[in-house]
């Protein structure tokens, strides 16, 4: 591996037109899309390499677990985080959003309560009620300094939410949208909350590897092992390093019925995950470590650029400064843009956004903007935010 951080260039743009990209493809060609939360970068060369090994052997048959990724995953939580795991404790699963409704189908019966923190990435949402769970929630705290935004979890939001037939919490850290990477003094006090109410935790850590400046990721299992056995860790390679369309993330159960719990849910419903997927997921995880410093540092440089043009040259419009992952969240209510400022700026602008009411309650007259791009497209969307907002 390279240890020159320099060799790496995030400023080349990909072209990702006419590549049957979600993120590129869903609207016209003039848009600007900064939605989708994959990134505009190719991914690193060795999982470049490995998939091209692995597909020059031309036969694509059925799969089954890798004790390699397995044994490089233990030694990757013992490393970043001194967490102890087993191979045994990791469930293979083929995508995130489909781990969210396997937990939410695993934990307690049809009726019981989910509960969550909003605004919150839309699947938090809807997964329980796919579910046939009924679904609790509480707005994030949040305070504003100038037009700066900082979230906290909602405790006491928390305790008014709860029902008696609570059985699970769905945690998002770092969190979607707004940024957060919870500190150990937060994640003690909401492991403290679960255990008071005999809540299962569920903690989606998906972007546990973009972190922003001196920012240190503690997955909440970590935190002792009576906390390890309430929770379900779900992680993946996909937003690091940019495999999303590859399908391969996996859960951390460490407690054997509640891991039980959760096959039994997949049972006949789940498939494999994807084959050139856990090649992907070895070689990012053996082989990428330098390229993923590369990237936090860019993206770091991309946050910092992308806050103080906001504060410089937004007038009305509030931001977070996130510690984690490639998302800004923005508040649009004191500008002229009305109540959905996403479709004015598709329309005005050309610029493709996530709208904040999709992210629960507490997103109204907000968006969220992938910074996840070369400098030259994330200073053009925030150049076009500017127009939208002098025509307003």
């Amino acid at each position: 591996m390279s240890s020159n951080l320099e060799s790496f260039n995030f400023d080349i743009p990909v072209e990702r037109k006419g590549t049957d990209s979600g993120k590129w493809g869903w609207f016209g060609e003039d848009v600007l899309p900064m939605w989708v939360a994959d990134m505009d970068f190719a991914s690193p060369q060795p999982i470049i390499d490995a998939l091209q090994r692995r597909v020059q052997h031309g036969v694509f048959g059925y799969g089954m677990d890798s004790n390699a990724l397995k044994q490089t995953l233990v030694e990757r939580m013992a490393r970043l985080y001194a967490w102890t795991i087993q191979p045994d404790d990791i469930v293979m699963l083929p995508g995130l959003v489909s781990g969210l409704n396997i937990v939410s189908r695993a934990v307690g019966e049809p009726g019981d309560g989910v509960l969550i923190n909003t605004p919150v990435y839309g699947p938090f949402l809807t997964a329980p009620v796919n579910q046939q769970r009924s679904l609790q929630s509480a707005r994030l705290e949040v305070t504003k300094h100038d037009r700066r935004l900082h979230y906290t979890l909602n405790m006491p939001g928390l305790a008014a939410a709860i029902q008696p037939t609570t059985r699970l919490f769905l945690l998002c850290n770092p969190h979607n949208p707004v940024g957060r990477a919870f500190t150990r003094d937060e994640l003690t006090e909401i492991a403290a909350f679960c255990e008071d109410h005999d809540l299962v935790i569920c903690s989606d850590e998906i972007h546990c590897d973009l972190l922003l400046g001196g920012t240190r990721h503690i997955p909440i299992a970590s935190l002792s092992p009576e906390i390890a056995q309430r929770t379900i860790t779900l992680m993946a390679p996909s937003k690091s390093f940019n495999v999303p369309g590859l399908g391969a993330s996996f859960a951390i159960v460490q407690n054997a019925a509640l891991r039980k719990q959760l096959e039994t849910s997949m049972a006949g419903i789940v498939p494999h995950v994807n084959l050139l997927g856990v090649v992907a997921a070895e070689a990012a995880y053996a082989d990428c470590d330098d390229w993923l410093q590369a990237l936090q540092a860019y993206l770091t440089a991309n946050r910092d650029y992308a806050v103080q043009f906001v504060e410089e040259r937004l007038p009305g419009v509030a931001t977070t400064r996130p510690e984690a992952t490639y998302l800004l969240w923005l508040d649009f209510r004191a500008t002229g843009l009305g109540e959905k400022p996403a479709d004015q700026l598709l329309k005005t602008a050309k610029l493709a956004v996530n709208d904040g009411a999709w992210f629960g309650e507490g997103g109204e007259g907000f968006v969220r903007v992938n910074f996840g791009c070369p400098r030259s497209l994330l200073a053009d969307g925030l150049a076009r935010i500017e127009a939208s907002l002098k025509a307003a």
